[in-house]
């Protein structure tokens, strides 16, 4: 089975008051099982791209591995949707430790939902690089520019890992957490340092996309979306800047606004 993002099929599509037949793009969905030492760990489903970087960067974001030097072997059965990863350090996957919602509290502040493994391996980032304005606005353009999947199908999601000038990698998902984990796969196995990263993100940030840029060790997300309250209330905690609705020359900044260079000075005077 080749790799592939979308499909065209034959519809029937209404407009000027009649029906026609049109071939149509379609955003292809395709479950994925990974083994984990020969123990089935999750089922996921997923665009058919850069599936190995997916695997190796879900099982770090879900604290299985912290480096891809960790695995042994990996392969990919793309005709049976299976993936097959052999750890060099064997170890015994419980469960119901990944999948067990807790509460507990985070950096001593506010009480958070978290998963388990979310506890272990969420970062709160400390030093991180600074954008202006400018920098922001531009690097969505980017974005928005190269998302022709999105365009033609309107059904992935698109994530860019960044510099403050430039876009350095764009993967694409039918998930929005599946396209940050194949960004997190290819920064582990080609160990790019990320604590000056930016993320550029297409859609919503939720609190499960947040804690996978906090566990990417990146300080920024931008995006032409809107936050949720707890993903808000997590990158106060976990020191994330986000950055929403950004749209021609408009955004929102909604956390830690002292790594945007160029806001009027009363604009950081709110509380965090």
């Amino acid at each position: 089975m080749e790799n592939f993002v979308m499909r065209r099929q034959n519809i029937i599509k209404y407009r000027s008051n009649h029906f026609e037949e049109v071939d149509d793009e379609i955003a292809v969905e395709f479950p994925l099982t990974i083994i984990v030492d020969g123990q089935e760990f999750a089922t996921m489903v997923c665009t058919p791209t850069h599936l190995e970087e997916l695997v190796i960067g879900f099982l770090a974001s879900e604290g299985v591995i912290r480096s891809s030097k960790e695995i042994k072997a990996i392969a990919v059965d793309e005709h049976r949707g299976f993936a097959y990863v052999e750890l060099v350090t064997k170890q015994s996957i419980q469960k119901e430790f990944y999948a067990k919602r807790f509460i507990g509290s985070c950096c001593g502040k506010s009480r958070q939902f978290y998963f388990y493994n979310d506890m272990k391996t969420a970062k709160t980032i400390v030093h991180s690089t600074n954008i202006r304005v400018e920098q922001c606005i531009r690097l969505m353009q980017l974005l928005q520019e190269q998302s022709t999947d999105f365009q033609a199908t309107g059904g992935i999601h698109n994530a860019a890992l960044c510099t403050s000038n430039e876009l350095l990698l764009i993967r694409s998902d039918i998930g929005r957490h599946n396209a940050l984990d194949k960004i997190y796969g290819y920064c582990l196995q080609h160990g790019l340092p990320l604590s000056d990263k930016v993320i550029a993100f297409s859609g919503r940030v939720s609190s499960e996309v947040l804690l996978k840029v906090s566990k990417m060790g990146i300080g920024i997300i931008l995006s032409k979306s809107a936050p949720t309250t707890l993903a808000l209330e997590l990158a106060n905690d976990l020191g994330i800047t986000v950055v929403g609705f950004i749209r021609g020359h408009t955004f929102n900044v909604y956390t830690h606004p002292n790594r945007i260079t160029g806001l009027e000075e009363e604009t950081l005077q709110f509380d965090n």
